[in-house]
């Protein structure tokens, strides 16, 4: 009898496969004609100014990014819950509705503590 787990070694496989084969055709079939300016980075339409190893960046970028990252985390775990919700009941809605209150008042603080205001 077949493991339930056999499909998503085999797509997995798949995937892997067309990864590494348009990898491989990218850089075999891809221009290689490098110029200086094709080389130099790339910022909005502006020309860079000064080193990249040099450069720093406002922590508000990196709280802004965290945040991002901790808000998209948020629709990975509201996913599953919409999938289920006919299975879960009230509890499961109570419960959701209660992690989307927990994360809102974390929301509110960073708001009032001006992590979002850029304009200091």
């Amino acid at each position: 009898m077949l493991s339930p787990y056999v499909g998503i070694v085999i797509l997995g496989i798949f995937a892997a496969g067309f990864l590494i084969t348009m990898l491989v055709l990218a850089s075999v079939l891809g221009p290689k004609n490098p110029t200086r300016t094709k080389q130099l980075p790339f910022e909005c339409g502006s020309v860079s100014v000064g080193d990249v190893k040099e450069q720093r960046f406002n922590v508000r970028f990196y709280l802004v990014a965290m945040l991002f990252i901790l808000f998209d985390i948020e629709v990975i775990f509201m996913y599953p819950w919409a999938v289920n919700l006919s299975v879960l009941g009230w509890n499961g809605f109570f419960a959701m509705l209660s992690f989307i209150f927990v994360l809102a008042l974390g929301l509110v603080y960073v708001w009032r503590k001006g992590v979002l205001d850029w304009n200091d």
